[in-house]
């Protein structure tokens, strides 16, 4: 059944009773947020619960482990949570010899990426009537608000609005990033309960020359030049990936949305201005430009990719970073080729 992101805090008591979940979205702070609630009111209920995870490639890999680990008996307490992530139609069959055994105390929360509505998986969580599957789009600028005012009111933080706007643009609509930028306020403030717009812009690096939202619009442009300038001048040590990589999906994701609705719209301009999460005024010129660039299977096929790459980085630390430049240059030679 299909279960609304809002509606399970609400009412966790009533679906806790069943074990399949199945959260699927761009919105990967959203889902880690209702993973850990999901496993906090478990836990409520047996303080030894044992809590295990995998990625669908080790199940893909030896299934005769995952079936272990889903029958066996837990050795800490009654109950027993496994996680699983990247989850995609490749592992529905396992899904579903699980959800017809319905093995009791064990509960199964499978973490998928945008899954689209012929999805095997999607299909299943939301037809099944013993299963709970919980879409987690992009947040909108009300949430994630609420979120910042409400983390520094518990800090007891002063703040401007302008600075809360600032943290809100660089989160690119995932509560996770905005938190990640928070931690950093807090961190920095200790004793200090003041903090005023100049010194979130320091902190957060919102001055920076070029930004990695900068960075990936260049390469979704086919702009090789500037692309090639923006890694040269930021990007010749450390970098984070995986931060990137959410970046590059949220952005994807949401040329393949406007795209999905070209067909039934001929006002491209519409489309962009009536979009949700809105698109900051000064970006939607460059998101006209990409969706004039990329067809819609190609936008696809981009989202596909970037979970394979973001395991390639995990799996592959020494040569994280080949893999992951060699990712983003190849989209941006395919974008120069197209425009």
């Amino acid at each position: 059944m299909i279960v609304k992101s809002y509606e399970v805090k609400k009412n966790i008591l009533s679906y806790i009773k069943y074990n399949l979940f199945l959260l699927y979205g761009e919105n990967f702070g959203l889902k880690k947020d209702i993973k850990n609630f999901i496993k906090l009111k478990i836990k409520e209920s047996d303080n030894n619960l044992e809590i295990l995870s995998l990625y669908e490639n080790e199940i893909i890999d030896n299934d005769e482990n995952f079936y272990n680990f889903i029958y066996s008996g837990s050795l800490f307490g009654n109950k027993k949570v496994i996680v699983i992530y990247d989850a995609t139609d490749k592992i529905i069959e396992k899904i579903n010899d699980v959800n017809e055994k319905y093995p009791e105390n064990t509960f199964l929360i499978l973490l998928a990426q945008i899954l689209e509505k012929k999805s095997k998986l999607r299909i299943f969580f939301e037809k099944e009537k013993k299963t709970i599957c919980i879409p987690c789009y992009l947040d909108n600028e009300k949430d994630l608000q609420l979120i910042a005012e409400l983390e520094f009111k518990k800090e007891n933080i002063k703040i401007a609005r302008e600075a809360i706007n600032i943290l809100i643009q660089k989160s690119n609509s995932d509560r996770n990033n905005l938190r990640n930028e928070i931690e950093k306020i807090k961190s920095y403030s200790l004793n200090k309960k003041n903090i005023d717009v100049d010194e979130v812009k320091s902190l957060i690096n919102f001055a920076g020359e070029y930004k990695s939202d900068l960075l990936i619009n260049e390469c979704l442009s086919g702009n090789i030049t500037q692309y090639k300038k923006i890694i040269s001048e930021q990007y010749l040590s450390a970098v984070n990936q995986i931060l990137m990589l959410r970046i590059l999906s949220n952005k994807v994701y949401c040329l393949l949305k406007i795209k999905e609705q070209e067909n039934t719209s001929n006002n491209i301009d519409n489309l962009i201005n009536t979009f949700k999460p809105p698109i900051f005024w000064k970006d939607k010129p460059i998101v006209k430009k990409q969706l004039s660039i990329w067809k819609l299977n190609d936008l696809k096929e981009i989202i596909s990719n970037i979970n394979n790459i973001e395991l390639l980085c995990k799996k592959n630390p020494q040569i994280s970073n080949s893999i992951f430049f060699n990712f983003f240059s190849d989209i941006c030679v395919k974008a120069n080729n197209f425009s």
